[in-house]
């Protein structure tokens, strides 16, 4: 009786609830500033984003997703990754930094073009006001 119990019971669960889910989003607004970092960083009005994940809770707060500049991505094409830094959990957010795959831009980089091109993108989100 009780496999007849547990059979019945693991046939009205949702399939949702047996499939795992990603995290849901903490900071829709964090989430979209980094969105915007991305878009601006590749210079694409089009991107689309696997996996996003925010930490407003965490010092400093940040934001990360994966994404891809196809038109039609398969989920095996959201292989390129994004993780921005913030001064702030809300608007104004200040960018602090942010890495695109193994390269990370900040206003202390050695190298002048990874400063300048954290200026360029801490300049833009700066605009959006």
């Amino acid at each position: 009786m009780r496999h007849v119990l547990l059979a019945t019971a693991l046939i009205t669960i949702p399939v949702t609830s047996l499939t795992a889910a990603p995290a849901a989003a903490q900071s829709p607004e964090l989430e979209q500033a980094c969105i915007t970092v991305a878009k601006n960083f590749l210079l694409t009005p089009a991107l689309k984003t696997g996996m996003v994940q925010s930490f407003p809770e965490l010092d400093p707060p940040g934001a990360r997703l994966t994404y891809s500049t196809r038109d039609k991505p398969e989920a095996t094409d959201f292989t390129d990754q994004i993780e921005c830094s913030f001064e702030r959990a809300t608007a104004p957010f200040g960018l602090t930094r942010f890495c695109v795959s193994d390269t990370c831009y900040s206003a202390s980089e050695e190298k002048p073009e990874h400063r300048r091109r954290f200026e360029e993108m801490k300049a833009l989100l700066a605009r959006q006001k």
